[in-house]
């Protein structure tokens, strides 16, 4: 909702957004039959799917922390749709708002560092 709010909103407003989706549903393994029963397809639901003015598409997800399936649905998501812009981002106060997830563990993981050198 926060994305939503600070990010998304204004952007539509502006015009830089053309157009946007919510909660886009993506197939990322169809259903099949193994020994004789329908194993049920494998999907993902992206938190939004956002069309900018100048034609670039962009899918985000947003993030507080991530587990073992959000991994695995974010490489068969990449492997999937090769083409699309795909992109976590989380919020985080101490550096600045909202942040690529990936830049955010980056940092992170910089300042434990550094954090255990003036130890």
């Amino acid at each position: 909702m926060k994305y939503y709010r600070d990010v998304l909103l204004p952007l539509a407003e502006s015009g830089e957004v053309v157009s946007y989706e919510l909660q886009k549903p993506y197939e990322l393994q169809p259903k099949f039959k193994h020994n004789g029963k329908t194993v049920q397809p494998i999907k993902y639901v992206a938190d939004f799917f956002i069309v900018y003015k100048d034609g670039r598409e962009e899918v985000i997800d947003t993030k507080g922390f991530t587990d073992s399936v959000a991994i695995l649905k974010r490489k068969l998501f990449w492997y999937h749709y090769p083409d699309v812009d795909y992109k976590w981002t989380t919020y985080a106060k101490k550096y600045g708002g909202w942040i690529e997830y990936d830049i955010y563990k980056k940092l992170k993981l910089e300042e434990k560092k550094q954090s255990k050198k003036g130890k």
